[in-house]
């Protein structure tokens, strides 16, 4: 019920859920005593936000929708406990379709490779270029199932018969975007579509930005392979740094817009340089000769203000 009617990415929801647990915190809205950690006025704002949603109709039309899908909670065994490091910020619950065993796997296996949804051709051959390379180390893909830079790695995938999964803003019911309704469909049916919002909910700006963090959560590194001064990418890969997960960027041409944000990922010192599928590889096993990693700090300036980036 909570993944239902709760909102994403809501710190006071997950630091009470942690608290007292899911039962207990459905309780504590539903009635009108004191919120743990909170005033009477943070309580009652709380309560409207989390009850606005609660509508039995509502309710009842999701809760059937939600029984043609996987629900996935923190409790069960393809719970991807990297999501876990999200803390009061981690997903209620994760709405699946597809090879969910995808979820066990180590984290070191799962590599989160994103970019400008106006990609250029240089971006589109790069992407499958390092696809090709992570091919040969048995990874599997994680993306956004977007224009550009997404779409090319999830068809990397299946031409190489990678694993790929696509973190959805919408409900894994809702394909967005429609124009790539077949390649979601086709994730869903040979790799795992996953989202944190339940069925029939539709995308909006701020789901897209809720989803970076679970972009980044779920893999052990983030690549950015063409990303705008305000591509929402970027974003990901400040989900991915706070996290401590490894950054990568490929540049790009210096005259290429496509190619502003991952060169200025670079420049600042808050990516590695990404050539290639094996510097990747590389870079997440630790190896000698892997590409330097940076030193990233929780909170550190980007030379992209995030106020800047928009999607």
């Amino acid at each position: 019920m909570l993944s239902i009617i709760g909102t994403p990415a809501d710190v006071a929801t997950g630091k009470l859920l942690t608290e007292v647990g899911a039962a207990e915190l459905i309780s504590i809205a539903e009635g009108d005593g004191t919120v743990p950690g909170m005033d009477r006025v943070e309580a009652a704002v709380w309560r409207d936000r989390l009850l606005s949603a609660a509508t039995p109709d509502r309710l009842a039309e999701r809760i059937v929708e939600a029984s043609k899908f996987r629900v996935i909670i923190p409790s069960d065994p393809d719970w991807p406990t990297s999501l876990n490091d999200l803390g009061a910020r981690a997903p209620y619950a994760l709405w699946a379709k597809g090879r969910t065993e995808l979820l066990a796997e180590p984290l070191p296996q799962r590599i989160t490779v994103t970019g400008a949804r106006a990609a250029t051709a240089y971006g589109a051959h790069v992407t499958d270029e390092l696809c090709e390379g992570l091919a040969q180390s048995g990874r599997t893909l994680v993306a956004g199932a977007a224009y550009g830079i997404e779409a090319s790695v999830h068809r990397a995938a299946f031409l190489r018969d990678m694993n790929t999964i696509a973190v959805l803003a919408s409900g894994v019911d809702r394909p967005y975007p429609a124009g790539h309704a077949d390649l979601i469909d086709r994730i869903a049916r040979e790799g795992l579509l996953l989202s944190e919002v339940p069925p029939s909910v539709a995308p909006t700006r701020q789901r897209f930005i809720d989803r970076s963090r679970i972009l980044a959560a779920l893999s052990s590194a983030t690549i950015i392979v063409e990303a705008g001064s305000r591509s929402g990418s970027l974003h990901t890969a400040t989900e991915a740094a706070q996290l401590g997960r490894l950054v990568g960027a490929v540049p790009g041409p210096i005259t290429s817009a496509a190619s502003t944000g991952t060169n200025l990922l670079l420049q600042s010192g808050h990516a590695c340089v990404i050539t290639n599928g094996s510097d990747i590889v590389r870079m997440v096993e630790g190896e000698t000769n892997a590409p330097a990693r940076s030193v990233i700090r929780a909170g550190a300036p980007y030379a992209v203000s995030p106020k800047s980036w928009v999607l």
